[in-house]
């Protein structure tokens, strides 16, 4: 039913197997997209050892640090020059400290970083990796979109709920769904559509720092009227925005979570 083939997409974000974003990667491939991937260097090998073993061509690929415009417009144009005009973006970079996060190291005695001590430096990197880069990347994008082009980010429920195990990250996540309502916005003459997917509580490498990860999962379970989620229910969804049924759907946030993020507290059945 979902016909990609020919169309182009660059994906922001792998960082292993078990990367949502990978497995939106794979998906696009499968529906036919040519799939270029970003990496950065303590992920190059893992990254390019994924694209061989997908069948996808690893000379579409490259080290692209997300604060950095001139690393980003280098990428896409590569890409354009290669492929023609780009169809999909996805961007699933997020990164946070420590600090910003405010958990303790497994095995430590420190107690966790407190919330009123984030670091301003610390939370503004994770800003501009984690928020801005959608905003920079749709800045050097937007020559090489074609009309109707599609842009999708991932955040977390932790913009809207209080989640003390993801403390900072939440305030860049916030900031990363309000860019999506304003990007949707500023697109609206070329017709492209900017989304984000709100996903439940995956266990991907980065998501194996959050302070009480797997608590997390256990209440989910419960909790969450259908249940925790993989990254395959995320790519699904994905998949929609990243074609034609989704032509008329902009400035969405899209919970892929099993109904958690309706839920006010759990209901075992009992």
């Amino acid at each position: 039913m979902i016909d990609n083939n020919n169309k182009v997409a660059i994906v922001f974000g792998v960082r292993n197997e078990s990367s949502i974003a990978w497995n939106i990667a794979l998906k696009l491939q499968k529906s036919g997209c040519k799939v270029a991937l970003s990496y950065v260097m303590d992920t190059k090998d893992e990254v390019l050892y994924l694209m061989e073993k997908a069948g996808m061509e690893t000379r579409l690929s490259a080290d692209v640090d997300v604060r950095e415009e001139a690393q980003i417009t280098a990428f896409i144009q590569n890409i354009h020059d290669e492929l023609g005009p780009i169809n999909y973006v996805l961007h699933g970079v997020a990164y946070g400290s420590q600090q910003v996060m405010c958990y303790s190291l497994p095995g430590s005695d420190d107690a966790a970083p407190s919330y009123l001590d984030i670091p301003f430096e610390d939370l503004m990197d994770a800003f501009n990796i984690s928020a801005y880069s959608l905003l920079r990347i749709c800045r050097v994008a937007k020559p090489y979109l074609v009309k109707n082009a599609s842009v999708l980010t991932l955040t977390y429920n932790a913009s809207q709920r209080v989640f003390p195990g993801y403390a900072g990250m939440g305030i860049n996540k916030a900031a990363l769904e309000n860019i999506v309502l304003y990007l949707a916005s500023h697109f609206r003459e070329e017709q492209i559509r900017v989304n984000a997917i709100s996903a439940g509580l995956v266990m991907t490498t980065s998501s194996g720092g959050i302070n009480g990860v797997r608590t997390l999962r256990k209440i989910g379970k419960f909790t969450a009227p259908l249940g925790n989620i993989t990254a395959n229910d995320v790519g699904d969804a994905a998949l929609y925005y990243f074609s034609d049924l989704s032509k008329k759907v902009t400035g969405n946030i899209h919970f892929v979570d099993g109904g958690f993020n309706v839920m006010g507290v759990s209901d075992d059945g009992e």
